[in-house]
């Protein structure tokens, strides 16, 4: 009998799951159509704790889903499976009695201008910006920032359709690329109409995020990640080091700062993961999910702290006490692969890289006869390295010396570029 109920199908955080909850013990809801196009039901064999598919209007009508759907017996715990989930998970767990971050606070951070709006309320620092429309008030806005803007879709994920520009750049282009990807579902969301768009000053300095886990609205535990930024106008992340260097305070003025929101946003019991960029020496709000990060940064946790977030984050959504806290960390970090559009014409060094010393995981998603396209978004990653050390830094080193072990060499095509 299901013991959870995981609203957003992820194959992905599936296989993770399957390593520590018992078989069977996994009902995944989502959107008839998604669950379909994503062949979920054809998995329940492959992977132990999955158990069955519940469809429903998980994205197209989340407020009505407790008078669409009963709690499914033994069902103990709700939680999101990515952000399209959120707010389903969170407003079930509210009807059904059970541990969450409240419907409120997760509709919050599913809505970029919602946060916007709550940042600007609580006092909390963030760029000035606002809700675009067309690319005249865009281009409006960004006459204002001497430091160019930021254009993004207020609630896709993955850094879809966002993009850094600097001063003079080609607005009605950017718009016209933002609006297309925003319209585009795939196999996590359905079609739909465009999301919203914000229009933001650009933030200086350096990005981090930060990953707190609260039961009853009291942190349990918190984490400060350093990002590695790919350059130029896709700002896609391209590693993660855990925990973020401690010179100058910024660990401690991050995890006030997320502290500060989390208050503000009313949140109760779940994960919170928040991205945050340094400028004059203070934390300014980027974005904030109300979900398990990304980008594999859980996996940094448990290998920096000897602490599983996932497996601590079930325990409280069931209403279980959580492992003791971490010990003093070590170093972990993740630096992902980016390869030249085209055909992959030879891929060599997987091996060198895994037999690299500190290496904990090696994975290369593309082969030869691949085709890559420019990176515009996590999707379009080829790949990834995992290490451990000493430190943050350590650890991020021999990442790096191992990814760099990796050739994959590419052709153009009549794709690349597209």
């Amino acid at each position: 009998m299901p013991a959870y109920l995981l609203v957003g199908y992820s194959a992905d955080l599936l296989r993770v799951l399957d390593g520590f909850l018992a078989p069977d013990s996994v009902l995944v809801m989502d959107e008839p159509e998604v669950l379909a196009v994503r062949g979920a039901r054809d998995r329940t064999g492959e992977i132990a704790c999955f158990a069955d598919v519940l469809p429903a209007p998980v994205q197209t009508d989340a407020d009505r889903l407790p008078a669409l759907v009963a709690p499914p017996p033994g069902v103990s715990a709700v939680l999101p499976g990515n952000d399209y989930g959120v707010v389903a998970a969170a407003v079930l767990a509210d009807a059904w009695g059970l541990p969450g971050p409240g419907a409120e606070a997760a509709r919050t951070f599913r809505d970029k201008r919602r946060q916007r709006r709550l940042a600007d309320e609580a006092g909390i620092p963030q760029p000035t910006w606002r809700e675009v429309s067309d690319a005249a008030e865009a281009a409006e806005f960004a006459a204002g920032c001497p430091d160019g803007f930021v254009l993004k879709p207020a609630t896709l994920q993955s850094s879809e359709g966002v993009l850094v520009l600097e001063p003079g750049a080609d607005v009605a282009a950017a718009w016209r690329h933002t609006t297309a990807r925003n319209v585009i579902g795939g196999t996590m969301r359905l079609d739909g109409a465009p999301s919203p768009c914000l229009a933001e000053r650009r933030l200086l300095g350096e990005e981090f995020s930060v990953e707190l886990l609260l039961r009853d609205g009291a942190a349990l535990f918190c984490n400060v990640t350093a990002k590695r930024l790919l350059g130029g106008v896709h700002p896609v992340e391209m590693g993660h080091v855990v925990p973020a260097p401690p010179e100058g305070g910024v660990r401690e003025s991050l995890s006030a700062s997320m502290l500060a929101l989390a208050r503000a946003s009313g949140f109760r019991t779940g994960v919170m993961h928040g991205e945050w960029i340094i400028e004059d020496g203070m934390p300014h709000l980027v974005e904030c999910a109300a979900r398990l990060p990304g980008d594999q940064i859980h996996r940094l946790i448990e290998l920096a702290y000897d602490w599983d977030l996932l497996r601590n984050w079930f325990r409280i959504a069931a209403g279980q006490e959580p492992a003791a806290a971490p010990r003093r960390p070590q170093g972990a970090a993740i630096r992902f692969l980016g390869v030249r559009p085209g055909r992959v014409t030879s891929v060599s060094g997987i091996d060198e890289a895994r037999s690299t010393a500190g290496v904990r995981d090696v994975a290369v998603s593309v082969a030869v006869g691949s085709h890559v396209e420019p990176i515009r978004s996590s999707w379009e990653r080829s790949g990834f390295v995992i290490a451990t050390g000493p430190d943050g830094r350590g650890a991020e080193r021999t990442a790096r010396t191992a990814s760099e072990r990796i050739v994959i060499a590419t052709e153009q095509d009549a794709l690349a570029g597209a």
